[in-house]
């Protein structure tokens, strides 16, 4: 951000309505079932409202804080026992002996039919290394089978799985990424540095250099002072860490809450405000492409930037929806023409107010402040019909998204439109408690054909206009068992509301608002070229 919160706080209008009250009716509503019958109209309008908060009111979360006095700690080279000393104990006799059954690797994958092959190519990986060591094989588990809870992705409802299987037997829960690559016998090395009867959290840190509305302004002060992992480089556990999560979780249940920056939460939750362990942070854990010659020093290293399956599919394949209105027409649609939509083969702006210069299209249903869900579901049944031509692909986009549609072409590339899959950057609700995921709006929801028809078939509905959209879908897609597909390359916010070595690997295909920046200059420079990507690259070498 480029002003200090104080400042944003006084930009952005007060809401009517407390956090802490829109966080009661949250749970009232979780409590009443998550099937769509459930939405009635105050509900709904509670929910979006709170969701938005995030976007309209960025400065009122509840859970802003300001900074707490944070010890970094790295391990390198021979630092690596100092943390060991504030947790004031004695290394145990057998700390270096690490059996690599005692590893339990846990592969964040989904039930969406390329990520499960990702998922098996890194597992049978994996024991083909452990065979050449002539070790036996470790525990590997993939995440999306280990139970039917929807919440697993978010890890903590998972941990206590994890504590009763593998807490008597087990010394490390070491998660990670379908594309990330591990070398065996250095990442059994590192391990064998910590001792796993005391609280380990190791990853690869990241941190923010502004506050942001992602992580709610938290640590706003001094954003540098809270590390957390970045899951791409793999990140793991001890078990007796593990076991203590767990019985805290038993104590006291998770609450329903929104799920928005998995990894930031993840470390958050485990730190409890200084009571818990912080991150460790761990150099032979990265983050590079495994071609790269400092790669050779690392235990883990990301497979590609971006996935590309074949022949990207053609723009016109795909069809875009942008969803405006009549008082952003003469602001955010110009800069949707000026960037982005020469791109676009198939492209319709829906707004309340038919304009021919734009042109814009009158769907029937009003403008709302917030939810937009009469729009977007005038979209969908707009999308099937004889109106627009026959694509496999839908793609809807808010007036002030920055999507890069040859990235995305290629990127589907890996996805079957046979199948009925909904992509973009997945955010949960309530997961702790029997809750749903959904794709969040901003960063632009990608749907395949047979995607549509089942949820058009299924009744699934708005009960008011201003109903979260996203969320409303993301109801429907849970109760119709169907995956909803997480890519970290779409982003619901701004650049700078993301640590700059995330961005490092990544070619990202979406990012959102325009909210005191240059969204042309932004499209320039993230996602017209690679050349930011490559920058990016060089300067997170020189820190290494």
């Amino acid at each position: 951000m480029k002003i200090h919160e104080m400042k944003a706080l006084s930009f952005y209008i007060i809401s009517k309505h407390s956090i802490h009250s829109r966080r009661a009716s949250v749970r009232k509503f979780i409590g009443r079932g998550l099937d769509s019958s459930a939405f009635d109209h105050s509900n709904t309008a509670i929910l979006k409202s709170h969701i938005k908060a995030h976007d309209s009111h960025p400065g009122l979360s509840s859970r802003s804080q300001t900074v707490r006095s944070v010890p970094l700690i790295t391990a390198k080279g021979n630092d690596m026992e100092s943390p060991r000393k504030i947790h004031n104990a004695d290394k145990p006799p057998s700390e270096t002996q690490l059996d690599l059954r005692e590893v339990v690797f846990v592969i964040q994958s989904q039930r969406n039919s390329f990520h499960v092959q990702q998922a098996e190519k890194l597992r049978k990986d994996l024991l083909l290394q452990a065979q050449a060591l002539q070790e036996s094989p470790p525990v590997i588990l993939l995440l999306h089978t280990l139970t039917d809870n929807e919440g697993d992705w978010s890890i903590l409802p998972l941990l206590p799985y994890l504590s009763s299987q593998f807490g008597k037997n087990s010394s490390w829960i070491m998660f990670l990424e379908e594309d990330t690559r591990v070398k065996l016998h250095k990442l059994h090395e590192v391990l064998k540095k910590f001792n796993c009867r005391q609280e380990w959290f190791l990853g690869k840190p990241l941190h923010d250099e502004e506050s942001t509305i992602i992580h709610h302004y938290a640590f706003s002060e001094n954003p540098a002072a809270f590390e957390y992992p970045d899951f791409s480089a793999g990140w793991a556990l001890s078990i007796s860490l593990v076991n203590s999560l767990t019985s805290k979780i038993e104590e006291e249940p998770l609450k329903s809450d929104f799920t928005i920056d998995l990894k930031h939460e993840v470390a958050l939750y485990i730190w409890e405000d200084g009571k818990g362990p912080r991150l460790t942070g761990v150099p032979e854990l990265c983050t590079l492409p495994e071609h790269k010659p400092r790669a050779q020093y690392c235990a883990t290293t990301v497979s590609s930037h971006s996935p590309v399956c074949g022949q990207p599919v053609k723009s016109d394949n795909i069809f875009v929806a942008v969803k405006t209105c009549k008082k952003f027409h003469s602001d955010r649609v110009p800069v949707v023409k000026k960037t982005w939509a020469k791109q676009a083969s198939l492209l319709e702006y829906y707004s309340d107010y038919a304009d021919p210069t734009i042109p814009t299209i009158n769907l029937g249903v009003p403008n709302t402040e917030r939810g937009h869900c009469g729009k977007t579901f005038a979209i969908l049944r707009r999308y099937l019909s004889s109106h627009v031509p026959k694509t496999d692909w839908l793609l809807i986009v808010d007036d002030d998204t920055l999507i890069s549609l040859p990235r995305l072409q290629a990127l589907l590339s890996c996805y079957d439109s046979s199948e009925p899959v909904c992509l973009g950057e997945r955010y949960g609700y309530g997961l702790g408690q029997g809750g749903y995921s959904y794709i969040t709006g901003g960063g632009g929801m990608v749907f395949s054909r047979e995607a549509v028809v089942q949820l058009l078939a299924s009744g699934c509905k708005c009960y008011t206009n201003d109903a979260p959209d996203d969320m409303v879908l993301g109801m429907c897609l849970n109760a119709l068992r169907v995956p909803v597909t997480h890519s970290p390359l779409f982003h619901q916010a701004r650049p700078e509301d993301y640590a700059k070595e995330f961005l490092a690997h990544q070619t990202p295909i979406s990012f959102h608002k325009h909210w005191n920046i240059d969204p042309i200059a932004v499209f320039n420079k993230w996602l017209l070229n690679d050349k930011h990507t490559e920058a990016l690259q060089k300067s997170t070498k020189e820190e290494l």
